[in-house]
């Protein structure tokens, strides 16, 4: 397939030494109001620690006073690129007569710009907004050879090797894994449990502490079982491939309302198809013997037990309140109670660890053993408290490199896993990525289809999502109100929310 051209010619206009180091806010003004999105995530991935705005070309003028700004202009044959001002490249390219080829070569010229301006490279080259398996996915389906879709990650979208052999790799894995989901005729359910023992640091998840709520749980799972009845009552004359059971923290549920729950699912849903049961257990001070019990009596197939970080002091810093021997116990403790699959998350760039602090983590995961390894990036969102605490000690404590990845990476090695499945957020610590690693057959298929978004996700709870997915590949959702106490006085408005999703056209 051949790649459209970049550009006949670069045009640099000479210019003063440009600034490697720019202010608190970045104000970006482009003629183009369709490409603000584009403009916004190159930005913020270029400068994490910075409020980036992006505003019609217009309004330039209108605007307080910021001493750093960035025009973009497009026309159909040229992109200009003015960087703080006086501070000038312009770059002259010519242009397939096609909008959104134009609108691709222009967000890579923008990248290899700020390449230039900063002195760095992204491992995800211009990659936003888009998740890269479904681009390896898209390729193999059309039948190119591997070195063609390595070729054409990195040239179209600057990916580097490393990564774009990653998203290939997991895309390869992810087709054989799917290879029995019911695509059309099936769906999977989500049901969310929107309490925790305490609010990390890092979190901007639905989720409100237990000791708050603890006499609302009641009114809160009679809202839930309306919404359950009514999605059995609608799809029960479709295949149901996976359940997953999340937050919050599923487990600071008591054991009996955690055992109410599940029989509840079990008697309104037909588990005769189901490949996977997922609940996270999530917190170690959530776990008890009791709700193991329940779990495993209840066919529940898979659980997470995730401890982020195993050193004390950290977990102490994003207030998770409890040890690493706590995590430890909870883990033997799943063992114990016949878990045969069991996940354990950990979290990349946490305030103040390094790389020795990494290497400690893996090294007490690999003495557990679990079954699957899920490594997050960190992700700093707008509503955790994370968010301030960067404004207040600056955002240089979050250290997430290669090397760090490079350390995960060879710790799910060593304990047999392979990657399959990989998912990018905005704001990511080192503009890196997540990735699932698990040992044959341990997989998480829910994992895939709510990353791939090819199968119907229909969710319940506070907070929870549903997404419908056409055999078209079109997606339509609905969204379930985030209070808790909304949710429950107006669980009726929720359930018609579902019902017009569910419709028949």
């Amino acid at each position: 397939m051949d790649l459209p051209v970049l550009w006949d010619k670069w045009v640099t206009v000479p210019v003063s030494p440009m600034k490697r180091e720019i202010g608190n806010m970045i104000n970006v003004y482009t003629n183009k109001e369709n490409y603000q999105y584009d403009v916004h995530a190159l930005l913020r991935s270029f400068y994490p620690e910075h409020d980036v705005n992006v505003y019609n070309e217009s309004l330039r003028g209108d605007q307080e006073d910021c001493e750093h700004q960035v025009l973009i202009r497009l026309f159909d044959d040229r992109m200009e690129l003015t960087l703080d001002i006086d501070d000038r490249k312009e770059y002259v390219h010519t242009y397939k007569n096609d909008t959104d080829v134009i609108k691709k070569e222009s967000k890579l010229s923008l990248y290899h710009d700020l390449c230039d301006y900063t002195g760095r490279k992204l491992p995800w080259g211009n990659l936003t907004g888009i998740r890269p398996t479904k681009l390896t996915m898209a390729m193999l389906a059309e039948g190119l050879a591997d070195d063609e879709i390595i070729a054409q990650m990195k040239a179209a979208h600057a990916v580097s090797d490393e990564k774009a052999r990653l998203s290939l790799d997991i895309s390869r894995r992810e087709r054989q894994i799917l290879d029995s989901i019911h695509y059309v005729d099936g769906y999977s359910l989500y049901i969310g449990i929107p309490f925790c023992p305490t609010t990390c640091l890092y979190c901007s998840f639905t989720s409100y502490p237990i000791a708050a709520w603890r006499k609302r749980v009641e009114l809160y799972l009679q809202a839930l079982f309306r919404e359950i009845d009514f999605v059995a009552e609608s799809c029960r004359d479709r295949i149901l491939d996976t359940i997953y059971i999340g937050g919050g923290t599923p487990t600071t549920l008591e054991a009996g309302e955690l055992d109410r729950l599940l029989q509840h699912i079990h008697d309104r849903f037909d588990f005769a198809q189901v490949k996977e049961f997922t609940v996270e257990a999530g917190r170690a001070d959530s776990i008890t013997p009791e709700k193991l019990d329940v779990l495993k009596r209840r066919g529940v197939t898979r659980i997470s037990v995730n401890p982020q970080t195993m050193n004390d002091e950290t977990l102490k810093y994003i207030g998770r309140h409890h040890t690493v021997a706590q995590v430890k116990e909870a883990f033997q403790m799943a063992r114990a109670a016949g878990f045969g699959n069991i996940n354990m998350d950990i979290i990349l760039g946490l305030p103040g660890e390094l790389e020795a602090d990494v290497q400690h983590t893996i090294d007490e995961i690999k003495k557990l053993g679990p079954d699957s390894l899920t490594v997050h990036s960190l992700a700093i969102k707008r509503a955790s408290k994370l968010s301030q605490w960067i404004e207040e000690n600056g955002i240089g404590t979050l250290r997430n490199t290669d090397a760090t990845m490079e350390i995960a990476q060879k710790g799910a090695y060593a304990l047999d896993m392979k990657p399959y499945y990989l998912y990018r957020q905005k704001n990511m610590s080192g503009n890196f990525e997540n990735v699932g690693y698990a040992r044959e057959g341990k997989y998480g298929i829910y994992n895939i289809l709510i990353n791939e978004e090819v199968q119907t996700i229909i969710a319940l709870g506070a907070g929870s999502i549903s997404k419908r997915v056409y055999p078209d590949g079109r997606i339509e959702r609905s969204e379930n109100m985030k209070d808790v106490a909304l949710y429950i006085e107006k669980i009726d408005e929720m359930i018609e929310r579902k019902r017009k999703l569910l419709a028949d056209e």
